[in-house]
């Protein structure tokens, strides 16, 4: 499951509410540092550049029928863990 832009967004607001110091810092690899804007405007470059949902649940729809999505364990855990941070995050 993918996190909606939406969510991102309300994360995000939510950071820069708090100053991004301690919510931001899983996000970000150990001994690596940068601004909270530049964090922010990291991340959000990236979430606008994300597909929309209707079309990424087109792409996997397609490949659904076609044999071709076959998730590996860590790849549906790793959905698990992102979904549940951004429960915990909007919450």
């Amino acid at each position: 499951m993918r996190i909606s832009d939406e969510q991102m967004k309300k994360v995000i607001s939510q950071l820069k509410e708090q100053g991004a110091h301690q919510d931001a810092s899983p996000l970000i690899e150990p001994g690596y540092r940068e601004s909270n804007g530049d964090v922010i405007s990291r991340l959000t470059k990236r979430i606008l550049n994300m597909p929309e949902r209707e079309e990424l649940v087109a792409q996997l729809k397609a490949r659904i029928e076609a044999g071709e999505y076959n998730p590996t364990g860590e790849e549906i855990a790793d959905a698990m863990l992102r979904r549940a941070i951004a429960d915990e995050c909007s919450g």
